[in-house]
């Protein structure tokens, strides 16, 4: 078998190991039937991983087999392995999606162009290898993959998360203890542990030939089954003590002491051999020729090479690679520290300083000692290359690496802030925790500390741990004090965000106090950023000022951004505000256009991020719509892209309304108390949003008085993104329960506002306000208002509870025949949406009017998959399965497999009959 252009010695046949031999022979077997998968095998060092690996390449009769060993020194090297890994398929690049190819020839730094964003490169990934193996399906096979730049990491773990029917497996091996920061953690995995006694004992024989028993069972016992132990002491013991003649040593070298064992088999070599072999742990493992001049630099020669090669330290028929994985480790981290700088200084000398000039900068940093302002300056110029590449992780560590050598406090300072910033671009707020904790007492000054400030604010953020962020950011702009008014406003509107989300869980502030600020540091609005600092302003005049004064300013915003405004360049938090906007202002049409373009233009650029984002706001949009099908699609997708990304904010808090709307008790109650359970985090409004889904729930069961305390709460908190829409309910349920206090006080907030949004939601919901608490002829007057109102905007599930409660008007004046017409409108819309809790009583009120209602059965397109839907739903708009492939960050060919199940289901044999199949509208007439 060949790999990779490298001939591999045959070792000892397998023993044991069924589970992970049949796990593997099941993803081989999907491969070849056209399927694909990826499987992580994790384990001590010399457990056999590797070996499972030569296992899996023996078995790949007919597959394409490509392996990748990721090498210690080159872990800060951001996208080398990658390119490693692409290099024979880079040929077929230029028939990538031009974002995909911009994104790759960025990322391998074959081009020079924007920075790389990495789930465009993860995509451009997929599809290139996916593409090659439509031709022959293959298989990579990726040995100590704990090694790997976080680049390529992310890169593989998108494309492994994202492989369904492409004639594609990947087999991962990782050491346990170095991890992969959870990359792959949502593959399927198999701990290899060590064999079982008669296993062990079957192995032993064959590396020893006949051992002792009381031997064995010591061996067996100290090694833990561990095979390369089990093989190593074969070699390190004499015959004398395997025949259990003269004694073991104490303890046996096994578990960590292996590592020692290997360290005294290279010691006992010449020191030229054991000095080419440091020179073959560091040398970058696919280019022979920067090693054998770096050998030349040092005075060695191939020679060198044969103690080690007869010791079985390196292979015999390839000379240059080391025997196990793990000896490459031991002989580099076992080295003198003077060794391994004088190996790194000959790297560097013959490393090309244009070709090579960051694996050049890199090797000198390794080979410096002490301040070194001349290597800290390569550093940082090569972390502005990782940086144009897209390399956010590499040019953190470079900037690191490049403070380590720099003596100026100052200027080291803001090299680690710096890297810390990088470190968030990567998604690693850990990381850049760590970059801020050592620029510790070198951070000073007013622009220092506030850029430090704002780092730690940011990194808390990607965690959803908003309590803090406010009051710092407040404190960054208390100490830039006047200086620069811009930076200021930016810095507000961030701890706006903040506080909004926190709701009345902040601390060291206030809302209140975050939107004063605000109102008071208020600039004339950036051209570039006009709609964003409009909404920014005009949900700070809401909080600080009040309805009135906020709604000209959000009016202003949404229709600039609808009206040609940039929105295309906007971030996630703006997607939340504007979110907030459109609802205070009852504007859906502005919400499902403004999220909708948010969405598209983030699936082009890959922004994988901020698309959850706006996703989340189009499903809130769906579900007022009665769309929740295509809701769940929505909060589907944002499930598997928060997995991505690793944000934390995924799951079935997304899913509040869902759940109250569907009748789904269980899974809201446990979301419910989840929320409660994100206060201790800051996240005060989720639970105010889930009062606000409660308060649906129980009215769609009839249960007043439980619904008007949920209601209430709402009101009293009045956030924007739910406050005016809870005013409908509190009249409905104030009405029901005689709260008239209540009643009042909502229907007095709908006076006030509803007219000042002025739009259909917003008149339709005051007209609906105003029915409930009107009699005779004017509540009659008032239903058919809101009727219409509400039925000229996308709103299908209010226009239904405006007809249930009309009908349930109606019917109680003895008008059955008025009644059944809206009740029977109302219980066809919600049995159609899935709105259990409302459909039920709709349904028994239509049997209170005489006339029978049947519950209704789905229909067969409701038993596709989120998934499902998604693909058949784009496929009625008219996309070829390449759009999908690319909008939904999947191959063609996955397409056209869930494309395939979709017909199944449906019953269809034609792309034309999917609109009417799932009751969507088809693609739009060519003008």
């Amino acid at each position: 078998m060949v790999w990779n252009g490298v001939q591999q010695a045959s070792g000892p046949p397998m023993v044991g190991r069924h589970t992970e031999r049949e796990a593997i022979g099941r993803l081989l077997d999907a491969v070849r039937d056209g399927l694909s998968g990826a499987l992580v095998l994790t384990g001590e060092p010399g457990i056999g991983k590797t070996r499972l690996l030569e296992h899996a390449a023996d078995r790949a009769a007919e597959l394409r087999v490509v392996r990748l060993t990721a090498v210690e020194s080159e872990t800060g090297l951001g996208f080398g392995a990658l390119h490693r890994l692409l290099r024979p398929f880079l040929n077929r690049a230029d028939r990538l999606p031009g974002p995909q190819r911009a994104a790759l020839d960025a990322a391998l730094g074959l081009v020079p162009g924007p920075p790389a964003d990495r789930y465009l490169v993860g995509l451009a990934t997929l599809t290139l290898l996916s593409e090659a193996a439509a031709e022959q399906p293959l298989l990579f096979l990726l040995d100590d993959a704990h090694w790997l730049d976080r680049e390529s990491a992310e890169a593989l773990a998108f494309t492994a998360r994202r492989l369904h029917a492409d004639s594609l497996g990947l087999i991962i091996a990782v050491r346990d203890g170095l991890g992969d920061n959870g990359l792959f953690d949502a593959l399927d995995t198999h701990a290899v542990t060590g064999l079982p006694e008669p296993e062990a004992r079957e192995l032993l024989s064959l590396g020893a030939g006949r051992v002792d028993t009381t031997v064995a069972d010591r061996i067996v016992a100290g090694t833990g089954g561990n095979p390369l132990a089990l093989l190593e002491l074969t070699d390190a013991l004499a015959a004398e003590q395997l025949s259990g003649i003269a004694p073991l040593p104490e303890p046996l070298p096994v578990g960590r002491l292996l590592e020692s064992h290997f360290r005294r088999l290279v010691r006992a070599l010449p020191p030229e051999t054991g000095t080419l072999l440091l020179l073959l742990a560091a040398a970058p493992s696919d280019d022979t020729g920067t090693m054998w001049r770096a050998a030349g630099r040092l005075g060695l020669s191939a020679r060198a090479a044969r103690p080690a090669v007869a010791a079985g330290i390196l292979g015999r028929d390839t000379p240059t690679a080391f025997r196990h994985p793990l000896i490459r480790s031991t002989v580099y981290a076992g080295a003198e520290p003077g060794e391994r700088r004088r190996v790194h200084a000959a790297l560097a000398a013959v490393c090309d300083a244009v070709r090579d000039a960051d694996r050049r900068a890199w090797h000198r940093a390794e080979a410096a000692e002490g301040v070194d302002d001349g290597v800290a300056d390569d550093l940082e110029a090569a972390s502005e290359r990782a940086r144009s590449r897209g390399g956010y992780s590499q040019q953190a560590l470079f900037l690191s690496r490049a403070a380590e050598f720099t003596g100026d406090p100052d200027k080291r300072a803001e090299r680690l802030l710096d890297a810390a910033q990088a470190h968030l671009l990567s998604g690693d707020a850990s990381a850049a925790g760590t970059a801020m904790d050592l620029a510790g007492a070198d951070i000073r000054g007013p622009v220092m500390r506030m850029r430090e400030l704002r780092t730690r604010a940011t990194a808390q953020m990607l965690q959803i741990v908003v309590a803090d962020i406010p009051a710092m950011l407040m404190d960054a702009v208390t100490g830039l004090d006047t200086r620069d008014p811009g930076l200021t406003w930016e810095l507000l509107c961030e701890a706006l965000h903040a506080a909004l989300v926190a709701h009345d869980c902040t601390r060291g502030t206030s809302l209140g106090e975050v939107a004063a600020a605000a109102v008071a540091a208020r600039h004339d609005p950036d051209p570039a950023a006009r709609g964003r600092d409009l909404l920014m302003e005009g949900l700070a005049r809401r909080v600080a000022q009040g309805y009135e004064h906020s709604t000209p300013v959000l009016r202003a915003a949404l229709d600039g951004l609808r009206g040609g405004d940039r929105i295309e360049d906007a971030h996630s938090p703006f997607a939340v505000m504007m979110s907030m906007a459109c609802d205070d202002l009852w504007d859906v049409r502005a919400g499902r256009e403004l999220t909708g373009r948010l969405a598209a233009a983030n699936r082009e650029t890959g922004a994988l991020y901020a698309l959850g984002i706006a996703l989340l706001a189009e499903a809130r949009h769906l579900l007022w719509d009665g769309r929740f099908r295509e809701a769940e699609v929505r909060f589907a997708e944002f499930d598997v892209i928060a997995a991505d990304t690793g944000f934390p904010g995924g799951g079935d808090i997304n899913r509040l309304h869902l759940f109250a709307l569907t009748g789904q008790e269980a899974e809201l109650r446990a979301a419910v108390r989840r929320t409660a359970e994100l206060r201790t985090i800051g996240l005060g409004l989720h639970q105010l949003l889930a009062r606000h889904a409660l308060a649906l729930f129980e009215l769609g069961r009839g249960h007043y008085r439980q619904a008007a305390e949920h209601a209430r709460a709402v009101f009293d908190a009045d956030p924007p993104a739910c406050g005016n829409l809870v005013l409908p309910l509190l009249v409905e349920a104030g009405v029901r329960t005689g709260d008239r206090a209540g009643v009042r006080g909502a229907l007095a907030r709908l006076e006030e506002r509803a007219p000042l949004a002025g739009t259909p939601w917003a008149l339709g919901a005051l007209a609906l306000g105003r029915a409930l608490t009107a009699d005779g002829d004017y509540a009659r007057k008032f239903y058919e208002e809101s009727v219409d109102l509400l039925g000229q905007e996308p709103l299908a599930l209010e226009l239904a509870r405006t007809r249930l409660l009309f009908g349930e008007w109606l019917r109680r004046r003895k008008r059955r025949s008025d009644a059944r017409k809206h009740l029977r409108a109302a219980y066809e819309s919600f049995e159609a949406f899935g709105a259990a809790p409302y459909a039920e009583r709709a349904r028994t009120e239509l049997l209170a009017t005489g006339e029978k209602a049947r519950r209704r059965t789905d229909e067969a397109r409701f038993d596709l998959t989120p998934r499902e839907r998604q693909v058949a739903s784009m496929a009625a708009a008219g996309l070829t399965n390449t759009e999908i492939a690319t909008r939904l960050f999947v191959t063609a060919s996955t397409v056209e497999f869930h494309l395939n199940k979709v017909f199944r289901k449906l019953g269809i044999t034609s792309r034309r009959q999917i609109p009417r199949a799932i009751g969507e509208p088809g693609p739009a007439p060519a003008e």
